[in-house]
């Protein structure tokens, strides 16, 4: 069977963690800034976690990591 190849896009947008689950950045915080309060800012700051439902085809594009 020949070897898989990583979806790049995913790689630069995903890690793993110790646990094996896949950590995110989220959206919604690149520009149209203005008529975002501070809270919501701050709140997109933090890192998260990939959504269960998902985590089967992330690691199907992930196979290396």
């Amino acid at each position: 069977m020949p070897k898989l190849k990583t979806s790049r896009a995913a790689a630069k947008r995903f890690k793993k963690t110790g646990s094996g689950g896949l950590k995110r950045m989220k959206a919604y915080k690149s520009h149209i800034l203005t008529k975002k309060t501070a809270k919501r800012k701050r709140n997109l700051r933090k890192a998260a976690m990939t959504d269960s439902t998902n985590v089967k085809n992330m690691k199907k594009i992930l196979p290396y990591i």
